[in-house]
């Protein structure tokens, strides 16, 4: 995933994904300049899902 497509829509992907998981808070999808891997890490450990099925599902958020 193109870090410059995360950082330009992420408001609109948090809001979309927090609809999708309900469990998701603002402090999970905290989006931070260098943190990605960490708050995808935090992710895949809340919602039981790999990397790869993260990026799946941001992508088809779209």
């Amino acid at each position: 995933m193109d870090t410059l497509v995360i950082e330009g829509n992420w408001d609109q992907l948090k809001g979309k994904l927090k609809q999708k998981f309900a469990e998701l808070t603002d402090n999970d999808l905290m989006f931070a300049e260098g943190k990605k891997d960490e708050m995808f890490g935090k992710l895949e450990i809340k919602l039981g899902k790999t990397k790869a099925e993260l990026h799946k599902i941001i992508s088809e958020i779209k």
